[in-house]
């Protein structure tokens, strides 16, 4: 996995940690279950139900080491109480030559969710947000090409 540290607020923390139980108590026991009833059937070699069994059962233990992971590298972010954009911010932006600003919050990557306004610190805006303050312009570069934006608020 990565050794590299994943910032999450205290409510993603605890949805993943609650993912990981559920995974290692509840999921795990049915997916045994659902194996020896497939094994009971017979010949494993054209047993449909225990090939899907056996592929459910490595997809939920991968998904456990990736959570495990997560967790143990994990900083919880609290909420924000500096001038300069940081973890946890909400900013507010306008794009250079637009009326319309947009609101952002600043969360890991394990947490980003454009539709929901989360944009993660390592994207290109986000990147381009660390360290900044209110009313400061700033430029970062896109696929698409240089964007220039201003910093209306940061709450």
């Amino acid at each position: 996995m990565t050794d590299q540290a994943s910032y999450l607020s205290r409510e993603k923390f605890e949805e993943l940690r609650k993912e990981l139980e559920f995974l290692k108590t509840v999921k795990r026991k049915e997916i045994a279950e659902n194996l020896e009833y497939a094994r009971s059937l017979g010949d494993l070699s054209e047993n449909s139900e225990y090939q899907e069994a056996r592929e459910l059962q490595a997809a939920t233990e991968e998904r456990i080491q990736k959570l495990e992971a997560v967790l143990q590298t994990s900083k919880i972010v609290g909420d924000h109480k500096t001038d300069a954009v940081g973890m946890g911010a909400m900013i507010l932006v306008q794009k250079d030559g637009e009326k319309e600003t947009h609101k952002y919050k600043l969360v890991g990557s394990e947490e980003a969710d454009m539709i929901q306004g989360k944009l993660s610190y390592q994207s290109p805006l986000g990147a381009a947000l660390l360290g900044k303050k209110k009313g400061e312009a700033f430029s970062f570069t896109t696929p698409k090409g240089k964007m220039n934006y201003k910093i209306i608020d940061i709450s």
